[in-house]
């Protein structure tokens, strides 16, 4: 199913920098449900194709997580959908309900301050990055200003703390940080 899913990926998205992106919500959402005792295939599943479509509509934001259902097809149940579709909610109006919801918002906006924290460290590379520096980073507003600090908050919506999410998600992106490149 695995080979599948990367097959799908690659015929809607040729951006490089957003497939690995994908790979890293991915990556930190898997590590989420493990945390909670969730299904951590299907969250994992739910991170790597959460901007399936976003190509297709960077014109259009209103659809950014709606085109996605048509993409994805029956590959996801209901609930993954949904929060697909909610990750967007200040564009889609499809507001976050469940734990799946609220952890796929935050470990999208994590995901973009860990990258842009390895970036500027000495190596440009994951193993050097600390939770401390994840910590400062995300203190400085000035820093890596796209990433909305009160949306990777909502971990605390579904029991992490935020400097347990940032060790958590740092983890998951260690892990994988071959495929990632950093």
């Amino acid at each position: 199913m695995r080979e599948g899913i990367i097959k799908l990926i690659k015929e809607n998205v040729s951006n490089e920098k957003l497939v690995k992106h994908m790979i890293a919500v991915g990556s930190i959402m898997r590590k989420i449900a493990e945390k909670l005792g969730k299904d951590a295939e299907k969250w994992e599943l739910v991170g790597l194709l959460h901007d399936i479509d976003y190509e297709k509509t960077k014109e259009n934001p209103k659809l950014h997580g709606i085109e996605a259902e048509k993409i994805v097809g029956n590959i996801l149940d209901e609930e993954a959908i949904h929060a697909i579709k909610a990750h967007n909610f200040e564009n889609t109006g499809i507001q976050p309900e469940t734990e799946l919801d609220y952890a796929l918002i935050a470990a999208d906006q994590i995901s973009g301050l860990i990258v842009a924290t390895a970036l500027v460290m000495p190596s440009k590379k994951l193993e050097e990055v600390k939770v401390k520096s994840i910590i400062n980073s995300f203190k400085d507003k000035s820093f890596a200003r796209g990433c909305k600090r009160e949306l990777i908050l909502y971990c605390e919506k579904i029991g992490i703390e935020r400097d347990e999410f940032f060790e958590l998600a740092l983890n998951a992106m260690k892990e994988i940080s071959e495929k990632l490149g950093l």
